[in-house]
């Protein structure tokens, strides 16, 4: 007897489809759009149901489901969801943005269109000094009569550097070639189509903290009111487990113990043992993995006990 295939509709996310379109501010001239969307959180439980067979009529309710999934890293449901956004992005952002080589990419051209007459302005509150300790990260920020002076200094370049460029044209030289002195705040443009497991690992690099304030503004949006509107049950997971949680190594595991102990001593050898630690009377340099698990214990409010 021949079987009837199951009627299946296209999921519909009301609280996605109420920003469909609209531009969602960041920066001072950039923004992201919702332009289309395929999925939700009943796609990635369909896609693991369909999987693993009869093994999740165990399973009651789809929450529980996409939590197992994302916390042992079973990644491919998660990729049965898409997204397309539209997004306005300095050049400079955008070319970090883009080494994540895992989406559809569909860039404004500049060579057949006049650049956008649009660059990213830096505020005199906003001006970040280098690091000491991180070559590329900055910490801390200039004085006001410095920013002052660095803002005014920007716009003198920018205004040169747009004058140059619409002279160029408007004497007839080939925009591809005109363009090549705009600055790297210049705003471009682009279609970026990806999956939500793609999309959640972009997300997890660049809301870090550590991440560059220019695209971690970017991510924060897409996180925050895109994807947490698009699919919240795989958000949730994703804050607890990926964005907001730890993995803990061997390594570290070995030293955690040695302290709960309470022998201090065992714990520095330990250390020692891994090359956290130099050996006993040597200065003690940047380690950044001894840094990693030192930010973990913080974490667990447990005593650092080579400090």
């Amino acid at each position: 007897m021949e079987q009837k295939a199951e009627k299946i509709q296209r999921p519909i996310v009301q609280a996605l489809d109420e920003i469909l379109g609209t531009p969602l501010k960041v920066l001072d001239d950039g923004f992201v759009r919702v332009i289309d969307y395929m999925g939700s959180d009943e796609s990635v439980v369909q896609a693991a149901r369909v999987s693993y067979g009869k093994g999740t009529k165990k399973v009651n309710e789809d929450r529980g489901l996409i939590r197992y999934l994302l916390r042992h890293a079973h990644t491919t449901p998660f990729e049965m969801c898409e997204i397309k956004l539209h997004v306005r992005v300095p050049m400079d952002c955008w070319r970090q943005w883009i080494r994540h080589r895992m989406a559809n990419i569909n860039e404004y051209s500049t060579r057949y269109s006049l650049a956008i007459d649009a660059s990213q302005k830096t505020a005199p509150a906003e001006w970040r000094l280098q690091s000491k300790d991180n070559k590329q990260g900055s910490e801390g920020f200039a004085d006001a009569t410095l920013g002052s002076a660095l803002t005014q200094r920007e716009q003198e370049l920018q205004d040169l550097a747009r004058a140059v460029y619409n002279e160029r044209v408007e004497r007839g030289i080939a925009r591809e070639q005109a363009r090549k002195d705009l600055p790297l705040s210049t705003y471009t443009e682009a279609y970026w189509k990806v999956d939500l497991h793609n999309l959640l690992h972009f997300l997890s690099l660049r809301m870090d903290d550590h991440a560059q304030f220019e695209i971690r503004s970017y991510a924060n949006v897409i996180g925050h009111e895109i994807v947490r509107r698009w699919c919240p049950i795989v958000w949730e997971a994703f804050i607890d487990y990926r964005l907001r949680g730890s993995a803990i190594t061997r390594l570290e595991i070995d030293i955690i113990r040695a302290i709960q102990t309470g022998n201090a001593e065992k714990a520095r050898e330990v250390a020692v043992k891994y090359g956290l630690l130099p050996p006993p009377g040597q200065e003690i340099k940047r380690n950044r993995e001894r840094e990693d698990l030192e930010a973990k214990l913080a974490l667990l409010n447990i005593p650092i006990p080579w400090k």
